[in-house]
């Protein structure tokens, strides 16, 4: 052993060795419950098709339903008056949506009227005062009278 590594271990030295655990055993787990057989054997059917062959099998009862408990009988006018009454609700609820629809084209209508009318005004509002101060450079509206002869209350120009 060299003395400038005192803790260091030599072969001579014991070494212990960890092993791991096996796995656990395996748990049992219990099989499905058997089934069992009925009380009493179901007789078997057997059915001799066209061909020749022969089929056999547990003729199975058919399943009854429970019954059902009659229902009181409605009248036909209870019925007729049900429906004219829903009748009667679907064509409001439909000439209510057609007014509706019928008093916003209305007002669409109107305001594009409207519309057009301020764009021809303004149309019109932009030529008359472009051209209005352009005429003989005086800004003024001019006025040109020819000579006229009246002659008993009539006008030969």
């Amino acid at each position: 052993m060299h003395p400038d590594h005192p803790h260091r271990p030599t072969a001579e030295t014991a070494v212990d060795v960890h092993r791991p655990d096996p796995f656990p055993p395996p748990v049992a787990v219990p099989a499905p419950p058997a089934l069992v057989q009925p009380g009493a054997v179901p007789a078997v059917a057997s059915v001799v098709l066209p061909d020749g062959r022969v089929i056999t099998g547990y003729a199975i009862e058919p399943a009854h339903p429970a019954p059902v408990a009659p229902k009181p009988a409605v009248s036909r006018t209870a019925v007729n008056a049900a429906l004219g009454g829903a009748g009667f609700l679907a064509v409001c609820g439909g000439l209510l949506l057609l007014t509706t629809f019928i008093a916003a084209l209305t007002a669409l209508i109107t305001q594009l009227i409207i519309l057009a009318a301020v764009i021809f005004g303004g149309v019109i509002a932009i030529q008359v005062f472009a051209h209005r101060g352009h005429e003989h450079g005086t800004g003024g509206t001019t006025v040109t009278i020819r000579k006229a002869i009246f002659k008993r209350n009539h006008f030969h120009g």
